[in-house]
Protein backbone atom coordinates (compact mmCIF):
# COMPACT_ATOMS: atom_id res chain seq x y z
CA UNK A 1 0.00 0.00 0.00
CA UNK A 2 1.35 3.46 -1.23
CA UNK A 3 0.46 5.95 1.72
CA UNK A 4 -0.03 9.77 1.00
CA UNK A 5 2.07 12.10 1.86
CA UNK A 6 2.39 16.11 2.81
CA UNK A 7 5.04 18.18 1.17
CA UNK A 8 6.91 19.88 4.71
CA UNK A 9 8.34 23.43 4.52
CA UNK A 10 11.88 21.60 4.33
CA UNK A 11 10.43 20.39 0.98
CA UNK A 12 10.91 17.17 2.34
CA UNK A 13 7.47 14.60 1.80
CA UNK A 14 6.03 12.97 4.82
CA UNK A 15 3.31 9.91 5.13
CA UNK A 16 0.45 11.22 6.81
CA UNK A 17 -0.03 7.72 8.68
CA UNK A 18 3.00 6.69 10.55
CA UNK A 19 3.89 4.35 13.35
CA UNK A 20 3.82 5.58 16.71
CA UNK A 21 6.21 3.49 19.20
CA UNK A 22 5.47 5.76 22.84
CA UNK A 23 5.31 3.03 25.39
CA UNK A 24 6.45 0.24 23.56
CA UNK A 25 9.62 -1.79 23.28
CA UNK A 26 11.53 -5.04 23.46
CA UNK A 27 10.78 -8.20 20.78
CA UNK A 28 6.79 -6.67 20.92
CA UNK A 29 8.16 -3.48 19.40
CA UNK A 30 10.45 -5.13 16.59
CA UNK A 31 7.92 -7.54 15.70
CA UNK A 32 4.73 -4.49 15.84
CA UNK A 33 7.34 -2.52 13.27
CA UNK A 34 7.91 -5.64 11.24
CA UNK A 35 4.34 -5.70 10.55
CA UNK A 36 3.80 -2.24 9.93
CA UNK A 37 6.56 -2.47 7.09
CA UNK A 38 5.08 -5.09 5.21
CA UNK A 39 1.54 -3.80 5.38
CA UNK A 40 3.07 -0.01 3.79
CA UNK A 41 3.91 2.23 7.04
CA UNK A 42 7.10 4.04 6.42
CA UNK A 43 7.35 6.17 9.12
CA UNK A 44 8.26 5.77 12.40
CA UNK A 45 8.00 7.86 15.25
CA UNK A 46 10.07 7.49 18.47
CA UNK A 47 12.19 9.52 21.16
CA UNK A 48 14.84 9.48 23.42
CA UNK A 49 12.42 9.93 26.23
CA UNK A 50 10.74 6.79 25.29
CA UNK A 51 13.85 4.92 25.95
CA UNK A 52 12.98 2.36 23.05
CA UNK A 53 15.17 3.87 20.16
CA UNK A 54 17.88 0.99 19.86
CA UNK A 55 14.93 -1.61 19.37
CA UNK A 56 13.21 0.69 16.64
CA UNK A 57 16.96 0.46 15.24
CA UNK A 58 16.96 -3.22 15.24
CA UNK A 59 13.64 -3.44 13.70
CA UNK A 60 14.71 -1.32 10.72
CA UNK A 61 18.00 -2.48 10.17
CA UNK A 62 17.16 -4.83 7.66
CA UNK A 63 15.05 -2.41 5.48
CA UNK A 64 16.11 0.03 2.92
CA UNK A 65 16.82 3.14 4.75
CA UNK A 66 15.90 5.24 1.96
CA UNK A 67 12.54 4.27 2.41
CA UNK A 68 11.66 4.80 5.87
CA UNK A 69 11.19 8.44 7.62
CA UNK A 70 12.46 8.36 10.65
CA UNK A 71 11.44 11.17 13.64
CA UNK A 72 13.24 11.78 17.08
CA UNK A 73 12.66 14.00 19.81
CA UNK A 74 14.87 15.82 22.62
CA UNK A 75 14.01 15.72 25.90
CA UNK A 76 13.21 19.43 27.32
CA UNK A 77 16.48 18.58 29.75
CA UNK A 78 18.66 18.76 26.92
CA UNK A 79 17.62 21.70 24.75
CA UNK A 80 21.23 23.21 25.30
CA UNK A 81 22.95 24.00 22.44
CA UNK A 82 25.93 21.45 23.00
CA UNK A 83 22.99 18.86 25.11
CA UNK A 84 20.83 18.72 21.37
CA UNK A 85 23.69 17.91 19.24
CA UNK A 86 24.86 15.22 22.09
CA UNK A 87 21.38 13.65 22.32
CA UNK A 88 20.69 13.65 18.50
CA UNK A 89 23.92 12.24 17.79
CA UNK A 90 23.33 9.44 20.65
CA UNK A 91 19.83 8.78 19.07
CA UNK A 92 21.87 8.33 15.17
CA UNK A 93 23.82 5.92 16.83
CA UNK A 94 21.10 3.88 18.73
CA UNK A 95 19.04 4.17 15.78
CA UNK A 96 21.77 3.11 13.49
CA UNK A 97 21.54 5.92 10.73
CA UNK A 98 23.58 8.59 9.40
CA UNK A 99 20.35 11.44 9.33
CA UNK A 100 17.22 11.62 10.64
CA UNK A 101 14.05 12.71 8.57
CA UNK A 102 12.54 14.58 11.32
CA UNK A 103 13.71 15.98 14.45
CA UNK A 104 11.47 17.70 17.42
CA UNK A 105 11.74 19.37 20.44
CA UNK A 106 9.67 17.21 22.68
CA UNK A 107 8.21 19.50 25.44
CA UNK A 108 9.22 23.20 25.66
CA UNK A 109 11.65 24.06 28.43
CA UNK A 110 11.56 27.71 29.45
CA UNK A 111 14.96 27.53 31.65
CA UNK A 112 16.69 27.20 28.33
CA UNK A 113 16.81 30.29 25.50
CA UNK A 114 14.57 28.78 22.45
CA UNK A 115 17.02 30.59 20.20
CA UNK A 116 19.89 28.31 21.82
CA UNK A 117 18.14 25.44 20.75
CA UNK A 118 17.29 26.30 17.62
CA UNK A 119 20.60 27.48 16.76
CA UNK A 120 21.40 23.69 17.94
CA UNK A 121 19.06 22.40 15.48
CA UNK A 122 20.44 24.83 12.62
CA UNK A 123 23.59 23.30 12.85
CA UNK A 124 22.19 20.03 12.75
CA UNK A 125 20.44 20.68 9.35
CA UNK A 126 23.27 22.25 8.13
CA UNK A 127 25.40 18.80 8.52
CA UNK A 128 23.06 16.72 7.09
CA UNK A 129 22.01 15.12 10.28
CA UNK A 130 18.66 16.18 10.55
CA UNK A 131 16.62 17.00 7.12
CA UNK A 132 13.54 18.97 9.09
CA UNK A 133 12.76 20.41 12.44
CA UNK A 134 9.99 20.26 14.37
CA UNK A 135 8.41 21.38 17.40
CA UNK A 136 5.89 19.25 19.71
CA UNK A 137 3.74 20.12 22.51
CA UNK A 138 3.91 23.53 21.57
CA UNK A 139 1.10 26.19 21.96
CA UNK A 140 0.20 28.90 18.89
CA UNK A 141 2.32 31.97 21.31
CA UNK A 142 5.20 29.28 21.72
CA UNK A 143 5.52 28.10 17.79
CA UNK A 144 5.34 31.90 16.68
CA UNK A 145 8.45 32.42 18.61
CA UNK A 146 10.01 29.53 17.67
CA UNK A 147 9.14 30.34 13.97
CA UNK A 148 10.40 34.30 14.62
CA UNK A 149 14.20 33.10 15.47
CA UNK A 150 14.39 29.54 13.95
CA UNK A 151 17.36 29.92 10.67
CA UNK A 152 15.03 26.46 9.40
CA UNK A 153 12.09 26.47 8.70
CA UNK A 154 9.83 25.17 11.94
CA UNK A 155 8.04 22.04 10.00
CA UNK A 156 5.34 20.22 11.97
CA UNK A 157 4.04 20.50 15.28
CA UNK A 158 3.44 17.20 17.03
CA UNK A 159 0.37 17.90 19.94
CA UNK A 160 -2.00 15.74 21.30
CA UNK A 161 -4.82 15.91 19.55
CA UNK A 162 -8.22 13.51 19.26
CA UNK A 163 -11.87 13.78 19.13
CA UNK A 164 -11.74 14.76 23.24
CA UNK A 165 -9.14 17.47 22.67
CA UNK A 166 -8.99 19.27 19.03
CA UNK A 167 -6.73 22.17 20.37
CA UNK A 168 -8.35 24.52 17.70
CA UNK A 169 -6.11 27.57 18.34
CA UNK A 170 -3.05 25.92 17.67
CA UNK A 171 -4.35 23.82 15.04
CA UNK A 172 -5.54 26.69 13.02
CA UNK A 173 -2.62 28.36 13.63
CA UNK A 174 -0.01 25.98 12.38
CA UNK A 175 -2.40 25.74 9.23
CA UNK A 176 -2.54 28.92 8.89
CA UNK A 177 1.68 29.14 8.45
CA UNK A 178 2.18 26.07 6.71
CA UNK A 179 3.17 23.80 10.04
CA UNK A 180 1.81 19.92 10.44
CA UNK A 181 0.29 19.38 12.68
CA UNK A 182 0.71 15.60 13.70
CA UNK A 183 -1.79 14.10 16.04
CA UNK A 184 0.01 12.29 18.93
CA UNK A 185 -1.99 9.94 21.16
CA UNK A 186 -4.52 10.29 17.97
CA UNK A 187 -6.94 7.61 19.69
CA UNK A 188 -6.92 9.28 22.59
CA UNK A 189 -4.96 6.01 24.24
CA UNK A 190 -8.62 4.49 22.99
CA UNK A 191 -10.38 6.05 26.24
CA UNK A 192 -12.65 8.02 22.90
CA UNK A 193 -13.64 4.05 21.54
CA UNK A 194 -16.21 4.41 24.61
CA UNK A 195 -17.75 7.19 23.19
CA UNK A 196 -20.98 6.66 21.94
CA UNK A 197 -21.32 8.92 18.50
CA UNK A 198 -17.62 7.19 17.67
CA UNK A 199 -19.28 3.73 18.43
CA UNK A 200 -22.48 4.20 16.11
CA UNK A 201 -19.82 5.69 13.48
CA UNK A 202 -17.78 2.32 13.62
CA UNK A 203 -21.21 0.54 12.83
CA UNK A 204 -22.80 2.73 10.30
CA UNK A 205 -19.21 2.47 8.52
CA UNK A 206 -18.12 -0.71 9.01
CA UNK A 207 -15.20 0.32 10.45
CA UNK A 208 -13.49 0.12 13.80
CA UNK A 209 -13.30 3.28 15.99
CA UNK A 210 -9.94 3.77 15.87
CA UNK A 211 -10.72 3.98 11.70
CA UNK A 212 -13.28 6.46 12.24
CA UNK A 213 -10.56 8.51 14.65
CA UNK A 214 -8.06 8.03 12.56
CA UNK A 215 -9.84 9.00 8.95
CA UNK A 216 -12.08 11.98 11.46
CA UNK A 217 -8.20 13.19 12.01
CA UNK A 218 -7.15 12.98 8.62
CA UNK A 219 -9.91 14.79 7.47
CA UNK A 220 -9.13 17.59 9.48
CA UNK A 221 -5.67 17.63 8.09
CA UNK A 222 -3.97 16.64 10.79
CA UNK A 223 -1.42 13.49 10.32
CA UNK A 224 -1.46 10.90 12.92
CA UNK A 225 1.22 8.24 14.16
CA UNK A 226 -1.11 5.34 15.56
CA UNK A 227 0.32 2.24 16.99
CA UNK A 228 -0.15 -1.29 18.57
CA UNK A 229 1.31 -4.32 18.68
CA UNK A 230 -1.56 -6.25 17.55
CA UNK A 231 -0.83 -7.13 13.95
CA UNK A 232 -4.50 -6.85 13.03
CA UNK A 233 -5.14 -3.37 14.76
CA UNK A 234 -1.55 -2.40 12.82
CA UNK A 235 -3.29 -3.46 9.61
CA UNK A 236 -6.26 -1.66 10.03
CA UNK A 237 -5.20 1.75 11.09
CA UNK A 238 -3.62 2.37 7.93
CA UNK A 239 -6.73 0.80 5.77
CA UNK A 240 -8.07 4.67 5.65
CA UNK A 241 -7.52 5.94 2.25
CA UNK A 242 -10.66 4.28 0.39
CA UNK A 243 -13.27 5.75 1.96
CA UNK A 244 -14.47 9.44 3.74
CA UNK A 245 -17.12 10.44 6.58
CA UNK A 246 -19.59 12.94 5.60
CA UNK A 247 -19.41 16.79 6.51
CA UNK A 248 -22.58 15.99 9.30
CA UNK A 249 -20.47 12.70 10.80
CA UNK A 250 -17.43 14.87 10.84
CA UNK A 251 -19.34 17.30 12.43
CA UNK A 252 -20.79 14.90 14.88
CA UNK A 253 -17.16 13.92 15.75
CA UNK A 254 -15.73 17.54 16.26
CA UNK A 255 -18.52 18.53 18.71
CA UNK A 256 -17.14 15.77 21.34
CA UNK A 257 -14.17 18.08 22.06
CA UNK A 258 -13.90 18.99 25.79
CA UNK A 259 -10.20 20.12 25.96
CA UNK A 260 -9.89 16.79 27.99
CA UNK A 261 -6.26 15.26 27.97
CA UNK A 262 -5.36 11.99 28.33
CA UNK A 263 -1.48 12.87 28.65
CA UNK A 264 -0.80 11.62 32.44
CA UNK A 265 2.16 14.11 32.59
CA UNK A 266 1.78 16.83 35.01
CA UNK A 267 3.29 19.96 32.72
CA UNK A 268 4.87 21.33 36.34
CA UNK A 269 6.83 18.31 37.78
CA UNK A 270 9.81 19.85 36.97
CA UNK A 271 11.80 16.84 39.33
CA UNK A 272 10.40 14.08 36.67
CA UNK A 273 13.14 11.46 35.60
CA UNK A 274 12.63 11.89 31.67
CA UNK A 275 10.92 15.10 31.12
CA UNK A 276 11.66 17.30 34.40
CA UNK A 277 14.21 20.17 33.92
CA UNK A 278 17.52 20.21 36.37
CA UNK A 279 18.20 23.09 38.37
Amino acid sequence: MSVPTVTLQSDETMPVVGFGTGGLDGDPLIDAIHTAIETGYTRFDTAEGYGNESAVGDAVAEYDRDDLFLTSKVLPSNLAYESVIEACNASLERLGTDYLDLYLIHWPNPAISLRETLSAMATLHEEGLIRSVGVSNCSAYQLSCAQHVSDVPIAVNQIEFHPWRRQSAVVDYCQKTDVVVDAAAPLARTEVFEESTVQALAETYDRTPAQIVLRWALENDVTVIPHSTAPEHVRENLALFDWDLSEEDRRRLDELDRDHSVYNLSPTDWTDDTFGISR
